[in-house]
């Protein structure tokens, strides 16, 4: 066994000291390759930072077959995901943007489509609060946050699959409640 596995170990353990290490001798590896995906350092010591959590969660986990590769698998993933929020979040802009460029009409009744707009989404907000505590923060974090799944499981300490499955009955709690009338 090497020194790196000794290390590896410790810090799987729940050695601070020895997962400092670990950091130590991995940030520059994992930032220039969160860098070369964002190209953003203000966003890449970010990332990293939830990189080396994500590595500190998942050690125990980890099998002795090549910590650089999947510290690098795990910087890669991470980066990946923060480019699609990222674009996520600027197609809703750019639709924002468009819509706030088409002129006001009114429909036959004379209501403000804007203003049934608004309505309709303080009323998804309520009914989102209405939700129990797992399925809440599930649709929060993916909807309103712009999480991934994986980002949303790492953070809640769950499976996939279960937040899939959580969206789902939360997306079917919503529409009972939105025809019952909220």
């Amino acid at each position: 066994m090497n020194r790196e596995d000794i290390v590896i170990k410790r810090a799987a353990a729940g050695d601070k000291a020895a997962y400092e290490q670990l950091v130590d001798m991995y940030k520059g590896y994992v930032f220039a390759i969160i860098l070369n995906l964002t190209r953003d350092s203000f966003e890449a010591e970010n990332i990293a930072q939830e990189v080396f959590l994500q590595v500190y969660i998942s050690l125990p986990r980890y099998r002795f077959e090549g910590f650089r590769t999947w510290l690098g698998r795990i910087a890669t993933h991470k980066a990946i995901d923060w480019k699609r929020k990222q674009q996520r979040v600027q197609a809703k802009e750019r639709l924002v943007a468009v819509q706030d460029n088409i002129p006001e009409q009114q429909n036959p009744d004379g209501l403000d489509e804007t203003l049934i707009m608004k309505e309709d989404a303080v009323k998804i907000r309520y009914l989102c609060s209405q939700l129990p505590d797992g399925y809440r923060t599930v649709v929060k974090k993916y909807y309103f946050s712009g999480k991934s799944y994986r980002q949303i499981a790492s953070e809640e300490g769950i499976a996939v699959k279960t937040v899939e499955t959580r969206l789902y009955r939360a997306r079917q709690k919503l529409k009972e409640q939105w025809k019952e009338g909220g």
